[in-house]
């Protein structure tokens, strides 16, 4: 299981951004106005040695009522779920009461915590962290999370518990690939089925089904046989709409889904087509994209919708879900069991594809055949030339291609040749990664400069000249 850090702080220390600089994204809000972030933001971790999942709470200051007070019992919820912290102050401001309230709370759980003060940027280092020294951590780390400093040196003294990961990934990968269960997480919002659909898959009530939203507090494993062969079913805790969240517990379930994915070797990703596609459900399915899982589509609650509405629906999903191309798609009633039967046989067909073995031949023949039909762009007067093509991975199905000016390679050129991998070797069901490499040119820095056989190929041919 990924490891889970949690950013601690009191209001416009910085956690956002520093959220955003170690998933390498914009997801969470950042503005120079205190308590601007509200509720948890999730995200994989991709700065440091190893994969981890990343927790931004709002900030705290102690005393809080009313949201803020939630807030509180949010950051709290993230303690203890987190296996390691993070707590941000900021340097330029020195030492609040805030700050005070925060690390007397971490102390009350027995949690690796690591003392961090940001904005740091053109500062005397020793002088940002000394008087934060009261706090009694062994050596406060000084960062700058805007510009970058010394980022990857605290992510890298954080993950040093964990570069084992990366083995037992390799090991797991080889797991999943011989044992006989096929592992499927089903994730999505409150109330869209998803307890139904496992009690209608299994064929029994083994899950508790009630019509209220939030249900499963949990993520549960089913395991259960069908037609010979071994499955174990994740139901997942549902995650609500921000501004209908009461309880704690029920705004914390994320983290179950995302633990869920991770042990899971296809997703079951169920929209509610009565309500149509939410930010919830794009932003659930692409966490589930970016960790690299095959994944199956279900619409539920289909029956009984009127041809307009369906339309409607359909129009959504190519609108608003178009990084989910590569998924079947099934329209389907988990209460009624319309179209339910053919998903258990989708999701093998999505494994086997993730898992599929492709040699470099065949691969670099169709890259061959790619460029035939559809050349890449000119760029600055030179083709981008791409040379040959190998399998980089499996779980998803990573493809290298090697050449030159990859980088420059338009996201459409890469789209072109990701379709037309997926369509040749029958990889439906799984996203598909490409990685472009150039290769070092051997004769750079030697311009205009022959070697020894041209120079007296070249002295051959001046003497015959001069004859």
């Amino acid at each position: 299981m990924l490891p889970v850090i949690a950013l601690i702080g009191s209001p416009n220390v910085g956690k956002s951004t520093l959220f955003n600089r170690l998933t390498k994204s914009r997801d969470a809000l950042v503005a120079d106005y205190p308590g601007l972030t509200r509720d948890r933001q999730y995200g994989y971790g991709r700065l440091g040695p190893t994969p981890y999942l990343l927790i931004d709470t709002g900030g705290i200051s102690g005393g809080e009522e009313g949201i803020q007070e939630l807030m509180a019992q949010q950051t709290i919820q993230a303690i203890k779920e987190a296996d390691a912290l993070i707590v941000l102050v900021d340097g330029r401001s020195g030492v609040s009461a805030a700050d005070k309230h925060i690390v007397d709370l971490t102390r009350q759980y027995s949690k690796k915590v690591w003392f961090v003060v940001n904005k740091t940027e053109g500062l005397d280092l020793d002088m940002a962290v000394a008087e934060f020294h009261e706090f009694g951590f062994s050596e406060p780390l000084a960062i700058s999370a805007s510009h970058g400093d010394r980022v990857s040196a605290l992510m890298e003294e954080i993950l040093k518990p964990y570069d084992s990961h990366s083995d037992e990934d390799t090991e797991e990968l080889h797991e999943q690939s011989t044992k006989k269960s096929l592992d499927i997480a089903i994730i999505g919002r409150p109330n869209v089925g998803k307890s139904t659909l496992i009690n209608r898959l299994i064929g029994e009530d083994r899950l508790v089904v009630y019509d209220q939203p939030g249900t499963t507090r949990d993520s549960v494993s089913v395991p259960f046989s069908k037609q010979g062969k071994e499955y174990i079913l994740y139901d997942t805790a549902g995650v609500r709409r921000k501004g209908k969240v009461k309880e704690v517990i029920e705004k914390f379930s994320i983290i179950k889904s995302l633990q869920a994915i991770e042990k899971s070797n296809v997703v079951f990703a169920v929209i509610d087509a009565s309500e149509g596609i939410t930010e919830q459900d794009v932003s659930l399915m692409g966490l589930a994209v970016e960790r690299g899982r095959a994944l199956v589509l279900l619409i539920n609650k289909w029956d009984g919708l009127e041809e307009s509405h369906k339309k409607y629906v359909e129009n959504q999903i190519h609108r608003r879900l178009p990084f989910l191309d590569f998924a079947d798609k099934h329209m389907i009633s988990a209460l009624h069991g319309t179209g339910v039967g053919d998903l258990l046989p989708a999701a093998q067909r999505a494994f086997s594809a993730a898992m599929k073995k492709i040699s470099t031949n065949q691969l670099t023949t169709e890259l061959e055949e790619a460029l035939i039909e559809h050349a890449p762009p000119m760029v600055r007067g030179r083709r981008i030339r791409l040379r040959y093509a190998h399998q980089g991975g499996k779980n998803p199905p990573t493809i290298v291609i090697h050449g030159n000016q990859t980088e420059r390679l338009p996201l459409t050129y890469k789209r072109y040749l990701i379709n037309r991998f997926r369509k040749r070797f029958k990889l439906q069901g799984t996203p598909v990664r490409l990685i472009l490499k150039t290769s070092d040119n051997p004769y750079k820095g030697r311009r205009n400069k022959l070697t020894p056989r041209q120079t007296r190929k070249k002295k051959r041919l001046m003497r015959h000249v001069k004859k």
